[in-house]
């Protein structure tokens, strides 16, 4: 569950408790269908701005699970940065999210909702390094199918070894027009499972029946 735009993007997480308030009240009657609340910062949210981050965090309530996806590119290519990230981010328990967009920019967009992706996902170096036992990861592929299949390959590794250390991982998997979305991950839930065979395989889709009056 993303909190709203206007606590993370205009707000910047300083003085937004009402709306903070307003949206754990609304996910409340799902209990413990929420799997993790999700910190989506903009890309001007930078290394200066982690105090407010902490601060942030250190607020909210622990009956929930947070995880965290920054755009900067600093926090991917400075070290310092990174590892104060890190540690704002570990004294919390919360994830850094990866945003993975490597596969979408390799080569120029060839559709439509390629071109939009490229114009408004960040390109940020790839970063696989889980903070908990329940890392998170977002995969961006493409509109072409056996590409999007071709550049998950690092996750299908990355995913295995977390599961062999006893970590319990989430992956979504996006295209930039998400058609197929559902039967990528299919696909890739059976890749991991032929690394790590005793992970159990995924129900068998049940068929959808008419719409019926009564």
């Amino acid at each position: 569950m993303k909190l709203p735009k206007t606590v993370t993007h205009e707000h910047r997480l300083t003085g937004a408790d009402e709306e903070v308030r307003s949206f754990l009240e609304a996910v409340e009657p799902l209990g413990p269908r929420v799997h993790a609340l999700w910190v989506q910062l903009p890309g001007s949210f930078g290394p200066n701005d982690v105090g407010a981050l902490a601060a942030f965090l250190r607020r909210l309530p622990r009956s929930h699970r947070y995880a965290v996806e920054v755009r900067h590119r600093a926090f991917f290519e400075d070290a310092r940065s990174e590892r104060l990230l890190e540690r704002v981010l570990g004294d919390a328990g919360a994830e850094w999210v990866p945003f993975d967009t490597v596969t979408l920019f390799q080569s120029p967009p060839s559709t439509d909702a390629e071109r939009d992706a490229w114009m408004k996902k960040p390109r940020v170096p790839r970063r696989s390094s889980a903070l908990t036992g329940r890392p998170i990861v977002r995969y961006l592929g493409r509109d072409d199918v056996e590409r999007t299949v071709e550049g998950w390959g690092h996750w299908v590794g990355a995913v295995a070894e977390w599961l062999r250390e006893g970590r319990s991982p989430t992956v979504f998997v996006h295209t930039p027009d998400n058609a197929e979305a559902l039967a990528l991950a299919r696909r890739f839930h059976d890749e991991v499972r032929a690394r790590v065979p005793g992970v159990d395989p995924l129900p068998e889709p049940v068929p959808a029946e008419p719409p019926a009056l009564f």
